[in-house]
């Protein structure tokens, strides 16, 4: 692990945060010219992506593909090709490697780097920014924003006001000119319900809350996130760009628009089957095992809920985190028909990294050995790694269409 710790880096705006912009639609548009300069969606359920002329229509990601539609009638919808954003997201990060070893990702699409004491050999960072996007724009062929900041928050914020396809600088001694007059919304753990209840106090800007104490934010808003929006309100943020660092979950999970409503139970089962199957294959293959379920759901408003299930010992086994899992959501059902389901995912915490799992002995009531769930688990990933995804599926899978998984996102 590689912590960025120059000291004098600390005082100046050498932290960039380099963000490719409507990443699938940009592949989409870049492999197809016909597809240049035209409203495009990609996903036609739900929408995962959308370039920035169908953007100027109100559409945006997470979107039902009906509404989108309607938003946008003359938009092209393309089906995702995720081989090809792998490719394209592995020849990006190639570029941030190359410029300099201090990188973070955040997604697939998007990172932190840390170019302090690299002056006398690259330049400044607004030059070494600029070669950047260049870079990218040259070697991968897809438009990229970069926003630097002295601190990670900030630079994440200039990114996103220099969008699309820009670079931004905010010098430190125009860090609170520059961020005071944005919408509360820009602040990190700001989502629409926590707006909305800022809003109800006439908060509307960083100003605004930098104006209030922080036991009065907590009053407002809870005490963590109130501490959170305290410091981030007077640029407050002392973490580092760091490298190295291992997955500490592995999850996947579905967006189901509109028609979340309408699903029966055997289809909501059908995602869960499909999801932790993802899932359990690819801990399995990373030789890692967890010990911790949790489930997050999203609703119609956009709100979310999280539950989790710890289990005794740490497994990599489908059954085991499958049964987990079913629980969880038979917990959540009433939650669940009362809002509106649009989104529902999976991931296992608790890694343990050497994929270590306790074994048992059969003691009590004469039992026998369970049947080898480890060894049918490995005998079906070898199947499908010889034969294909679909050379083995689950019966309740079969006639169903396994939809297309989204990337886990921080919450």
């Amino acid at each position: 692990m590689f912590v960025s710790a120059s000291t004098r880096g600390r005082d100046q705006a050498s932290i960039l945060h380099a963000d490719l912009d409507s990443f699938y639609a940009s592949v989409e548009q870049r492999d197809d010219p016909s597809l240049r300069g035209k409203p495009v969606i990609v996903g036609a359920g739900v929408v995962l992506a959308a370039s920035y002329e169908a953007k100027a229509f109100g559409v945006r990601t997470a979107m039902g593909g009906h509404q989108a539609r309607r938003l946008c009638p003359q938009a092209i919808v393309v089906p995702p090709r995720m081989a090809a954003y792998s490719r394209a997201s592995a020849d990006v990060f190639e570029v941030f490697r190359d410029t300099t070893p201090l990188v973070e990702p955040l997604s697939v699409d998007e990172a932190f780097l840390d170019v302090s004491g690299l002056g006398r050999v690259s330049g400044t960072p607004v030059e070494i920014g600029a070669r950047l996007r260049a870079r990218v724009r040259e070697e991968v062929g897809l438009p990229i924003t970069v926003g630097i900041a002295r601190t990670k928050f900030l630079a994440k914020v200039a990114s996103q006001e220099g969008k699309p396809d820009g670079l931004l600088l905010v010098p430190p001694d125009r860090e609170l000119a520059f961020l005071h007059p944005l919408p509360v919304r820009r602040l990190w753990g700001v989502g629409a319900k926590t707006a909305e209840k800022l809003r109800a106090h006439g908060i509307e800007t960083v100003a605004d809350v930098a104006e209030l104490g922080e036991s009065t934010l907590a009053s407002m808003v809870g005490g963590a996130t109130g501490h959170q929006l305290y410091a981030l309100s007077r640029n407050i943020d002392r973490r580092r760009v760091v490298t190295g660092v291992r997955r500490r979950s592995v999850g996947a999970q579905r967006a189901l628009g509109r028609r979340g409503n309408s699903m029966s139970a055997a289809e909501v089962d059908a995602v869960v089957v499909n999801l932790v199957d993802r899932i359990t294959r690819r801990m399995r293959k990373a030789g890692r095992t967890g010990r911790t379920v949790v489930l997050r759901l999203r609703f119609d408003d956009f709100s979310r809920v999280t539950r989790s299930h710890t289990m005794p010992r740490a497994t990599a086994s489908t059954e085991a985190i499958l049964a987990a899992a079913r629980e969880l959501v038979a917990a959540a059902a009433p939650v669940i028909a009362e809002r509106g389901l649009t989104l529902i995912g999976f991931a296992v915490s608790n890694i343990d990294r050497d994929g270590a799992q306790q074994l048992e002995l059969p003691f009590g009531d004469g039992a026998r050995l369970p049947p080898d769930a480890g060894a049918l688990d490995a005998a079906v990933d070898e199947v499908r790694t010889r034969y294909g995804n679909l050379a083995v599926t689950r019966g309740v899978l079969l006639g169903r269409d396994p939809g297309l998984e989204m990337p886990m996102l921080p919450d």
